[in-house]
């Protein structure tokens, strides 16, 4: 009865409201979580040119994006450059790694690697994994232990570079349990945490999905006896939705479920499976995801 828990961090309206919103609540709760910053610059805004494609404008549209996020989200970095999130709200993350809640890397720049992860050089690749490691291993005078690609995009050169940092964990893909990738014939160390739940803004407004609803179809979702990991957004949960994810919070703990950090699974499962990660399609996503695979 334990729900893995990880927390993507995509702009800097997230961190600076988001972020503090959610350490609270978890401090009320009494649990920790897997904090996945980004910390480069917020050019979250250029998503806009994305609206030219009708399954990212359907989402849009479906989960009211404009009264979720807010226009300092909509339009960041969009007419001028975003402001770099980890030299204006250092403090943040440090108040997050000084409450016990895990440190992870999510991206340099959120909207370049979601949008061009697929096309990037192996050296950009690590270029941008360096930058974002370096800084948040600075700001929080320790290393992250875990990343997570944003948007689910991970590619097998992506899992290489990975690869090259000291990281125990990443969560990168969509899948039922945790496992170690394979890439090109060699099964890497560092192990997957796949996200098993949807998330807020893939779920509302599909199949009779709405706020008022939410929380009783992710209770369903939840399997006792297997791996749950949900993701949720310091820009929705720590946002407008802050107190319908703390009315989850209370549901699911009254049914006898258990917060936890996702490194806290992975040091529970021994040895763990072979796999690999494939591109795939995705229920309430525009374009592919990645997603587990067994071998």
């Amino acid at each position: 009865m334990k729900i893995g828990l990880r927390v993507d961090v995509d702009t800097f309206r997230g961190t600076k409201i988001g972020v503090p919103a959610l350490c609270r609540l978890f401090e009320k709760h009494r649990f920790r979580a897997s904090f996945f910053f980004s910390v480069g610059p917020d050019n979250m805004g250029r998503h806009l040119w994305r609206l030219l494609k009708p399954d990212f404008l359907i989402k849009m549209l479906r989960t009211n994006a404009a009264g979720l996020y807010g226009p300092e989200i909509i339009f960041m970095g969009t007419a001028w450059p975003g402001p770099q999130i980890g030299k204006r709200l250092s403090h943040v993350f440090v108040d997050a790694v000084n409450a016990g809640h895990e440190l992870g890397l999510h991206a340099w720049d959120h909207h370049r690697e979601q949008a061009r992860i697929s096309k990037m050089t192996a050296s950009q690749i690590y270029l941008e994994l360096q930058k974002g490691f370096d800084m948040l291993a600075g700001i929080c005078d320790r290393s992250p232990t875990c990343s997570a690609v944003p948007g689910w995009r991970c590619t097998d050169r992506l899992l290489l570079e990975k690869s090259k940092f000291p990281f125990i964990y990443n969560s990168d893909c969509r899948g039922k349990h945790i496992f170690r990738p394979v890439v090109n014939g060699e099964a890497l160390e560092q192990v997957q945490v796949p996200v098993t739940l949807p998330t807020y803004d893939e779920a509302v407004g599909r199949n009779g999905i709405t706020d008022a609803n939410y929380n009783d179809y992710m209770l369903n979702q939840l399997k006792p006896g297997e791996l749950n990991v949900l993701t949720i957004h310091a820009e929705a949960e720590g946002g407008k939705c802050l107190d319908m994810f703390n009315d989850f919070v209370i549901r699911a703990k009254e049914q006898g479920w258990e917060f936890l950090p996702l490194g806290d699974l992975v040091r529970d499962v021994g040895e763990p499976p072979l796999g690999k990660i494939v591109q795939k399609p995705f229920p309430g996503r525009e374009g592919w995801l990645a997603c587990q695979e067994s071998l």
